[in-house]
């Protein structure tokens, strides 16, 4: 999946592109596949990324998993390119899955359950994503400098391709 929007912003500090491998991804719901779309949307819109030491952006960003890491494959918007960065999975592991049954959790809430019952297991939901931003951002740190919004975004494609159909 690719997404490409010109954005405003330092451009030396800006991702203009994202894709994501597609054999790291494995079949999803619709759900899924929205949380995606929105998160490299909302990525593109506003986003402030720079690999540390590199000052020449805006970049291009190509997310894939091999053998459970993270592949940040940064280039310039141009192509060329910057660095890549890979990062274990395993400490995202357990976050991950408690996201993942609590997005479950909501999505059927949605559908017939009482406003304050989605509002609970929403909270519930976007503190753990907020956990995983976090963790994003602690593992990436002297590496890959991110704010918290683009932490966020970053986090909800990790999850899409940590899990495989």
């Amino acid at each position: 999946m690719t997404s490409e929007r010109a954005a405003g912003g330092d451009p030396k500090r800006r991702l203009v592109k994202v894709t994501l491998d597609e054999g790291s991804i494995g079949r999803s719901s619709s759900d899924i596949e929205h949380e995606r779309a929105v998160a490299i949307y909302d990525l593109i819109e506003d986003n402030s990324f720079a690999p540390a030491g590199h000052d020449g952006g805006p970049y291009a960003l190509h997310l894939s998993i091999t053998e459970n890491r993270l592949v940040f494959d940064i280039r310039l918007g141009d192509g060329t390119p910057v660095m890549a960065h890979l990062l274990s999975l395993t400490p995202f592991r357990r976050i991950v899955k408690d996201y993942f049954l609590l997005c479950d959790s909501y999505y059927k809430a949605i559908r017939n359950a009482t406003p304050n019952q989605i509002e609970a297991i929403d909270m519930g939901r976007r503190g753990l994503h907020n956990e995983g931003s976090e963790l994003l951002r602690e593992r990436l740190n002297e590496k890959i400098d991110v704010d918290f919004d683009t932490a966020r975004r970053l986090f909800t494609l990790i999850c899409v391709l940590y899990w495989k159909g």
